[in-house]
């Protein structure tokens, strides 16, 4: 009797143990599963952590960053970035001309000033004699604003946005015929650019070449209310107005500052940076600091402008590289 009974305890105990046993093989196969959950979740984050850390993990990057911001308009947050920027890497002549635009474009021009005069020997010489012509021409020194716009041209000879800053500074300090030159360069250099066909247009008119503006003005499509902008513009230049030239309800900025303003963006091939500064018509713009890629010539970005540009003048020779 105690055998039978002895061996079906024995199998009872041998039955619970591999019960025991699967159930603790199963609860650990969970635990390893769960562990490895928990490390690609862990891996998973410090990757993603990696990538937004080498997001602005560089100067260069951080740079791209805030001019990024400030095409957008986000000047005074860009004014943050760049304390950020300069506490890391520190101050350079890049971070000093994007601080000098931001205090420009912010009313700070005091500040703004002593930025763009910090810039003088550096690489970015041009851009402090450019960011001092802009900060002239707002305070209506136009005389004053045409030397130190040729300053920063002499530099940088090929920069359609400053060409066409200079003429019309030209123009404003009574300088007509002075202002065709780089009028026309800005033009062919940029023949997309709505600040360089509303500056010439501006010229055509205000030297009574009313044809050779309508036909400009008709090539680039400008609107009705653009073309009246700037025939107004060219009566206040005939008549020696001093008052800054503006189009009938344009904003004022948000600043407070009184400014020249420029022409509304109304050409069909008008980029991204000029839509942005649509109401701000016949304004010295800020400049185009862009890489040194090829230049395009007019006939290449649009043909008729670059038609309309080479026949506005009867002593026009230029027609652009070919």
């Amino acid at each position: 009797m105690s055998s039978p009974r002895a061996g079906r305890l024995l199998a009872c105990a041998v039955a619970a143990a591999a019960t025991f046993a699967l159930a603790g093989c199963g609860a650990l196969k969970d635990q390893y599963a769960a562990a490895a959950d928990a490390q690609q979740r862990a891996a998973a984050e410090a990757t993603a952590d990696t990538k937004a850390g080498a997001a602005v993990d560089s100067k260069a990057t951080y740079l791209k960053l805030v001019e990024q911001m400030q095409k957008e308009g986000l000047w005074f947050a860009s004014l943050a970035h760049i304390d950020a920027l300069e506490q890391r890497w520190g101050v350079s002549p890049e971070s000093t001309r994007m601080r000098a635009d931001a205090l420009r474009q912010t009313g700070q021009a005091a500040a703004s000033e002593q930025a763009y005069r910090r810039l003088v020997g550096t690489p970015l010489e041009s851009a402090g004699y450019r960011g001092l012509g802009l900060l002239a021409g707002a305070r209506g020194s136009f005389p004053e604003a045409v030397q130190l716009l040729k300053q920063a041209q002499r530099l940088t000879p090929t920069d359609a946005a400053l060409l066409s800053d200079l003429g019309y500074a030209s123009l404003r300090a009574g300088q007509i015929e002075e202002a065709r030159l780089p009028l026309m360069q800005a033009l062919q250099l940029r023949p997309d650019s709505a600040q360089a066909q509303s500056n010439l247009a501006l010229y055509l008119e205000a030297t009574g070449q009313d044809e050779q503006a309508n036909r400009l003005m008709e090539a680039n499509r400008m609107s009705p209310a653009a073309r009246a902008a700037v025939r107004d513009a060219a009566r206040q230049l005939r008549a020696g107005g001093s008052r800054p030239l503006a189009s009938a309800g344009s904003l004022q900025p948000a600043t407070g500052v009184t400014v020249v303003r420029r022409l509304p963006d109304t050409a069909a091939a008008a980029t991204r940076e000029d839509q942005a500064q649509q109401q701000q018509p016949l304004m010295l713009k800020a400049s185009r600091w862009s890489g040194g890629a090829g230049v395009r010539t007019a006939s290449q970005l649009n043909p008729a402008t670059a038609d309309a540009a080479a026949s506005l003048s009867p002593n026009s020779t230029s027609r652009g590289t070919p």
